[in-house]
C-alpha cells in the first residue's frame, strides 16, 4: 500500500491523520517508453501493465502531470513511462519519512 510508510498522528479528536504525500521530480530518461492512449485507458490499468502494480500510477502521474482527482486518461494522449524509477522510489521514500 501506497500510504503504509507515511507516518501519520492523531489529531485532538482522536482521528488518524495522514501528512500530504510528497513526490519527487521524475526526470526524461532515454529508456522511457511512450504510449498514445486509447478509449477506456486509465491511468492504474496502465501502472498494471508496465509495472504489474496498479499503486505504482502515481509514477505515471507525476510523469505526465495528469491523474490528479481522476484515472481516466484522455483518449489520443502522449504519455512518458518511466522505465528506470528505482532513484525515484528511494526519492519518494526519503521525502514521505
Amino acid at each position: 500500500m501506497r500510504y503504509e510508510d507515511i507516518p501519520n498522528k492523531i489529531d485532538i479528536n482522536g482521528r488518524r491523520v495522514v501528512r500530504a504525500t510528497l513526490y519527487p521530480p521524475i526526470p526524461r530518461k532515454v529508456s522511457d517508453t511512450y504510449v498514445r492512449t486509447t478509449p477506456g485507458d486509465r491511468i492504474d490499468i496502465l501502472a498494471h501493465q508496465y509495472y504489474g502494480n496498479v499503486n505504482m500510477w502515481w509514477l505515471i502521474a507525476e510523469a505526465n502531470g495528469v491523474g490528479k482527482g481522476s484515472f481516466a486518461l484522455t483518449p489520443g494522449s502522449l504519455l512518458r513511462i518511466p522505465k528506470e524509477y528505482d532513484d525515484v522510489l528511494q526519492e519518494y521514500i526519503r521525502l514521505n519519512q
